[in-house]
């Protein structure tokens, strides 16, 4: 036996997300089961919610004084042993984000 379910979305959202899915090569029907399927596999959203800026890339709203301060603690830490092979970075992201 299947369920249906029925949700309501903007129109703009809607005609988004079809070009999206369809772009990937499914649609929305099948990307909202996908999404169901995987929250069920996790216990919960398949992916990290958390209020975040609208822009997320620091160094955009950083100074050129800001930026090198930060790499001189970059060099300062990396002096002090304070660094770690990328390898070792890779696998941990791929462990945490299942990569």
């Amino acid at each position: 036996m299947s369920s249906t379910i029925q949700i309501r979305v903007d129109d703009d959202l809607k005609k988004k997300s079809d070009r999206l899915f369809k772009d990937l090569g499914t649609d929305t029907t099948s990307a909202i089961r996908i999404f169901l399927t995987q929250a069920v596999a996790h216990n919960g959203f398949p992916f990290e919610i958390k209020r975040t800026p609208v822009n997320t890339n620091l160094f955009v709203t950083m100074s050129e004084d800001e930026i090198l301060e930060q790499l001189s603690v970059a060099r300062e830490h990396s002096a002090q042993g304070k660094q770690r092979e990328a390898k070792s970075v890779i696998s941990d992201m791929r462990s945490k984000y299942g990569l």
